[in-house]
């Protein structure tokens, strides 16, 4: 599936293990790419709003529009690249992302720029499917398989945490634009890399067709859900303006579930969920994404908020974070074949827990050593750790004709977790604080959002423990559907 000259569509993996980890080097690039503007865009939000005359409200939807359509087109991307070529459906999907973002660069006026902004976020429900699929075909089963799919969770990890570093230093050095502007270089020199070394991959059992009701119903509900939840942060639970989202999303949901059970070529074959490995991780995962997403946003907010730092100096403070959940996600393949995927989630999700633990003794008057650098390393550390294993369960064991489904599984799983769980502990943060401003106040409700947090994640290693197959089921038949 690599190399110019390789294997036609539906090749196996890749033999020459340089170009193999070129595969997994283009992959992981895009991945980065689609993640870091999840967060990278925060910073320059109050530039965003003095040059382009936005609302409030207006300035929030700069970062929520993206992340709807993110979710809400995730299914049907990692469909399509089952039915039409990963690689194509990667080039499609940066493509479309590195052209929204120069658009968004350009912008002049604010509905521009959230025109491009949700253009984005179609790119990369398009791409972000295909990356993690071209590194399952392209390596392997094995040691070198989870070594791989460990570097593209590491790697997209660390989109996510350099979000705050690398939009303080574009906004401090250039300016607002080049959040996204940057891209555009970045997207065409992974572009040219995929044309050059990515040959074209899809499995002949994947159909040929895609389910347009299926796809409709799935990113409206996925969207509308996403819409409601993001409601909870202005309007509360119990509006009217968040209800009615929030039902909308479900039923459509429930439609889809409808449709996929009674089409003969679904977008979702429903019996993936039977796959024990596959259900189990993605329910997992959705649970840590809630806590790890809402990390960086409470993290970043406490250190300007209360400690008085700067863009930059919040970033830069974030920076050990960042590098330990790629050193929990590096370190998680070699404790696989010792002590199984179970055990290492388990393991990784109660680190993850004593960090946000301890986060939560935070102070107004708090050291950067104890209140930002050592239970931020913790925190991450364990979430590095816990996502390698759930990533590779989720796709490994996932019936080869669906491997792009299951891969789009997964990542909707983190990111619907995500904004789930942000809202969620937004909210209980701010019944905190009960309107205060004052620094104590602030850092009492970003404590219990972190307090919170930290019962999620014991409750995720329950399930973990519970829910994940054993290590004889993983090790035993490797590739094989563990029920």
């Amino acid at each position: 599936m690599s190399g110019a000259a390789g294997p036609g569509p539906g090749s196996g993996p890749v033999r020459d293990p340089r170009l193999m980890w070129l595969v997994v080097l283009i992959a992981s690039a895009g991945q980065f790419l689609v993640v870091l503007d999840v967060s990278v865009v925060n910073v320059a939000l109050p530039s965003m709003r003095t040059a382009l005359g936005l609302s409030a409200s207006g300035l929030q939807w700069v970062v929520n529009v993206y992340s709807i359509a993110f979710a809400g087109f995730m299914l049907f991307g990692g469909r399509a690249a089952d039915l039409f070529g990963r690689k194509r459906m990667f080039v499609t999907g940066l493509l479309l992302f590195t052209l929204a973002s120069l658009a968004g660069g350009l912008a002049q006026e604010g509905w521009q720029l959230l025109a491009a902004r949700a253009v984005q976020g179609l790119g990369a429900a398009v791409l972000s499917p295909a990356t993690l699929t071209l590194v399952t075909a392209a390596v392997p089963a094995g040691p070198a398989r989870t070594r791989a799919v460990a570097t593209w969770t590491a790697v997209g990890a660390a989109g996510g945490a350099a979000g705050g570093l690398v939009g303080g230093v574009l906004v401090d050095l250039l300016s607002w634009r080049w959040v996204l502007l940057i891209n555009v270089p970045v997207g065409a020199l992974v572009v040219t890399g995929a044309l050059l070394w990515l040959n074209e991959s899809k499995h002949p059992g994947a159909g040929r067709r895609l389910d347009l009701p299926g796809a409709v119903l799935v990113t409206g509900g996925l969207a509308t859900l996403a819409y409601g939840i993001v409601q909870t942060e202005q309007a509360g639970w119990t509006a009217p303006a968040t209800l009615a989202p929030l039902g909308a999303g479900l039923l459509l949901l429930a439609l889809f579930l409808l449709v996929e059970h009674r089409t003969a070529e679904p977008l979702m074959r429903l019996r993936i969920f039977r796959v024990r490995a596959v259900s189990a991780a993605n329910a997992t995962m959705l649970m840590c994404g809630s806590t790890s997403f809402a990390m960086w946003f409470f993290m970043t907010l406490y250190a300007q908020n209360v400690l008085g730092y700067g863009p930059l100096a919040a970033g830069l403070a974030l920076v050990p974070s960042s590098v330990s959940v790629i050193a929990g996600s590096k370190l998680a393949p070699r404790l696989l074949p010792r002590f199984g995927a179970r055990r290492v989630a388990v393991t990784g999700a109660l680190i993850a827990a004593a960090g946000f633990a301890w986060q939560s003794t935070m102070t107004a008057d708090g050291t950067y050593a104890t209140t930002i650098l050592l239970p931020g390393i913790l925190m991450m550390f364990g979430i590095g750790i816990a996502s390698t294993p759930l990533a590779v369960l989720a796709t490994t064991q996932a019936p080869p004709a669906e491997a792009g489904l299951a891969s789009g599984l997964i990542n909707t799983s983190r990111t619907m977790g995500g904004a789930l769980g942000l809202a969620i502990l937004s909210t209980v943060a701010a019944s905190t604080t009960a309107g205060s401003t004052s620094a104590e106040a602030l850092t009492s409700g970003y404590a219990m959002a972190f307090r919170v947090a930290a019962g999620v994640l014991v409750v995720t290693a329950g399930v973990m423990a519970v829910w994940l197959p054993g290590r004889e089921r993983r090790e035993g038949r490797e590739g094989h559907p563990a029920r």
